[in-house]
């Protein structure tokens, strides 16, 4: 699906986070063993971030930088990830 999207995660420490609309107004949706909310736009659908704890239990966001205003998707450093090989 990331693939298919063209997501472009950048992984933080939750509190990094700053959020204008209150989370209770969000939507979210879990799949598999439900361990990751992905949220998403209520009116475009886009797919704006995701929220899990990391290996050791730490509150961990990935923000699709595509969603984020003003930022130069070329002058970022990439690191590729093949997820569907997991």
């Amino acid at each position: 699906m990331c693939r298919r999207r063209g997501h472009l995660l950048w992984f933080l420490p939750r509190t990094r986070l700053k959020l204008k609309t209150p989370e209770s107004d969000m939507r979210y949706y879990t799949f598999n063993q439900h361990h990751i909310k992905h949220y998403f736009c209520p009116n475009c659908g886009c797919a704006t971030f995701g929220m899990a704890k990391d290996k050791e239990g730490k509150d961990m966001v990935a923000v699709n930088v595509r969603c984020l205003e003003g930022v130069d998707i070329g002058a970022l450093k990439v690191n590729n990830f093949d997820g569907r090989s997991l």
